[in-house]
């Protein structure tokens, strides 16, 4: 079938029809992608609020977590005692009680004098060590152990040792000090804790 002259006004209206119709299908492609770019960029925009959200709930949580452990040391350490003022008369106390109880030969102490070891870090608490220079004379190496077992669970204070020296005691005749065998020098500081200026 040939097309001739007098076909073309006939097909001009459904050519018409054709290209009206693509163009509207292509105005609806265009104005889905339009709508899949804008819905895109929303969900991205949302990805980013939701993802910033999360994130600080962690941080909150993780802050909220530090508080409750700093709560807790706080407690610790009131309950231990090692937190106020230095309490030298309450140690040395404790350092005859413990020698009593140990039944420890002999025993000699002298506490220094108390210094800050605040270097600023800490804006919550200042701490402060007193230093012990202690002599022990000892039956055994374990009566040693013992007593500084001792000290450190019952001192208000934290107990750190630093060294600790044993040597044997030359033969001796008089009184209690022949039962001693031993010659204990340890070098100790004893911590405590203060609210820094400023914090109660």
């Amino acid at each position: 079938m040939k097309l001739t002259g007098r076909d073309l006004p006939k097909l001009w209206l459904p050519l018409l029809a054709a290209l009206a119709m693509f163009l509207v299908a292509g105005l609806l492609v265009w104005g889905s992608q339009l709508d899949a770019g804008k819905a895109e960029q929303e969900r991205s925009v949302a990805t980013a609020a939701k993802n910033q959200i999360e994130q600080r709930l962690r941080q909150v949580r993780t802050e909220e977590q530090e508080i409750r452990e700093r709560t807790q040391l706080l407690q610790q350490l009131q309950n231990s005692g090692i937190t106020g003022d230095e309490k030298r008369l309450d140690w040395m106390e404790m350092l005859r009680e413990t020698q009593r109880e140990l039944r420890i030969p002999g025993m000699s102490y002298e506490f220094g004098a108390q210094t800050s070891l605040d270097k600023g870090e800490d804006a919550t608490y200042t701490w402060f060590s007193s230093p012990l220079l202690l002599k022990l004379r000892l039956l055994h190496e374990e009566d040693l152990l013992n007593f500084l077992a001792r000290v450190e669970k019952n001192a208000r204070a934290l107990v750190i040792v630093r060294s600790c020296k044993l040597v044997p005691l030359p033969s001796q005749a008089n009184g209690r000090e022949v039962m001693a065998q031993l010659s204990a020098e340890c070098d100790m500081q004893w911590l405590t804790a203060r609210p820094a200026s400023g914090k109660k």
